[in-house]
């Protein structure tokens, strides 16, 4: 299954187009994520005292946590237009410096996946985040001269999720650096209701709890469960969603009590049954399992790891004994990889 087919998937779907209505505008709005947000509040309040642009800043971390949200919010709070664009779009240094010329002073300019920036754009992007200035060579070979235009003081927001893939000189430049944390039950409990509110869908608390639970820390997800569970509420109840409609829902759409899909629980069957639960390596768990070694990688791997569901070793990918457990497959093992065995109930 491709990434933009799974519902629980983390990335940006045609699904989500309408998830703006639901993004918080200023930052009393926005739930989560508490010591980023106290601390961007002090930076721009002083920023503001100062009349003066706002430091750059670099927000980092898993898709669908809300930086793009934050950048928004942040523009909101200094009372600058914004602007959006991303790494992939600016293809030529051309293409910067026309952005970047129409911008306005204290203007926020946001990038999403800056860590997709061409190299040679980049460059052109060192002086105008550090001195406010764009270096522009007209002509070519001998003739060839350089002109420096100054630019407005800007700020620049940069959003990754791939922040090791960022070049020193570029994360350098930004004074402002915050990694945003997944969601705990309770703060997309919270988000939930918020949306359900803004939708116009009634819900009972225990329903937006179970929602919370299965969301896997990330508030898109959250959201596109939420709709697709008003989906079912509407066909097969009187539209209330409840905790025996969600329930009911979840079960449908084949997601499980910790938010684990098909695709998920594959990855993991594949390491038990097909290499007695690893160690594994990652070509060859790619190959068994027909998914390409960079998806299982960057888009499966991280959830497993954080349940504790998959070992990452020298050797391999290797099964916990709490994947077994949640596969409801009985684990006997002990340090010796030689020693482990499985059987599944009913087998």
């Amino acid at each position: 299954m491709h990434e933009d087919e799974r519902l629980i998937g983390r990335g940006f779907k045609k699904d989500d187009l309408d998830e703006a209505s639901l993004r918080p505008r200023i930052m009393d709005e926005y739930i989560g994520q508490e010591k980023v947000k106290e601390n961007l509040q002090v930076f721009i309040r002083a920023a503001k005292q100062r009349d003066e642009a706002l430091d750059h800043v670099l927000l980092y971390g898993p898709p669908g946590l809300g930086k793009t949200t934050l950048a928004g919010i942040i523009a909101s709070e200094l009372g600058a237009n914004l602007r959006v664009t991303s790494g992939p779009a600016i293809e030529r240094p051309g293409d910067l410096a026309a952005i970047l010329t129409n911008l306005g002073d204290t203007d926020v300019l946001f990038i999403d996946e800056i860590h997709r920036l061409n190299r040679t754009v980049e460059e052109i992007l060192y002086p105008a985040m550090e001195d406010y200035a764009l270096d522009i060579i007209i002509g070519k070979g001998p003739s060839a001269r350089s002109i420096r235009i100054d630019l407005p003081r800007f700020t620049l927001v940069g959003a990754t999720t791939r922040a090791g893939l960022l070049t020193s000189p570029l994360r350098e430049r930004f004074g402002i650096i915050n990694r945003l944390e997944l969601y705990t039950h309770d703060e997309l409990k919270r988000i939930v209701k918020r949306s359900a509110s803004i939708l116009g869908i009634e819900i009972d608390p225990d329903a937006a709890t179970e929602i919370a639970r299965r969301s896997r820390g990330t508030p898109r997800i959250a959201n596109r469960l939420l709709k697709r569970i008003r989906d079912f509420a509407q066909i097969h109840g009187d539209g209330h969603i409840d905790l025996k409609v969600t329930k009911y829902a979840l079960k449908a759409l084949d997601i499980d009590g910790l938010g684990l899909d098909s695709v998920d629980r594959n990855v993991l069957l594949t390491i038990i049954q097909k290499f007695d639960g690893g160690p594994v390596g990652l070509d060859t768990l790619a190959a068994s399992t027909g998914e390409e070694p960079d998806t299982i990688e960057d888009v499966y791997e991280p959830f497993l790891l954080q349940l504790g569901f998959l070992q990452k070793t020298p050797r391999g990918r290797k099964a916990t004994r709490l994947a077994y457990e949640h596969l409801g497959i009985q684990y006997m093992g002990g340090d010796d990889d030689s020693d482990q065995v499985f059987m599944m109930d009913g087998w």
